[in-house]
């Protein structure tokens, strides 16, 4: 692998870690994400973050990678709902502008996951 890939690997590994180490530290915060039509709202923040940290660390074992990175993948189709009612719900006081950047930077995480999808 050349070495800046492995740079962006052993990033990603490190933020989807720590994106999931945040679910439990302020699960509050991803509660108010969760759109009300999907069920189990606790349930499901703690889950996606046990699937951000399993999927960053399996990253790391080259024979895992590829699974990890299409696990990534799938997570992030499946939280981009969240992504679309952040900016929808008008209840973040964020800029809709950042959150308008949030729809389009998941193609581009996704992007970055596929290029680790090949065995």
């Amino acid at each position: 692998m050349p070495p800046l890939a492995t740079i962006g690997l052993y990033t990603m590994a490190v933020l989807y870690i720590l994106a999931g180490i945040l679910h439990f530290l302020k699960p509050r915060m991803y509660l108010r994400m969760m759109p009300p039509w999907i069920p189990y709202h606790r349930f499901m923040v703690y889950a996606s973050g046990v699937v951000e940290i399993a999927c960053g660390a399996l990253l790391l074992v080259p024979e895992w990678t590829s699974f990890a990175a299409w696990g990534i993948i799938g997570l992030l189709i499946a939280v981009f709902p969240a992504n679309v009612y952040m900016l929808t719900s008008r209840k973040f006081k964020i800029a809709p502008a950042l959150l308008w950047i949030r729809l389009p930077l998941q193609c581009v995480l996704i992007l970055w996951a596929f290029y680790y999808t090949k065995p």
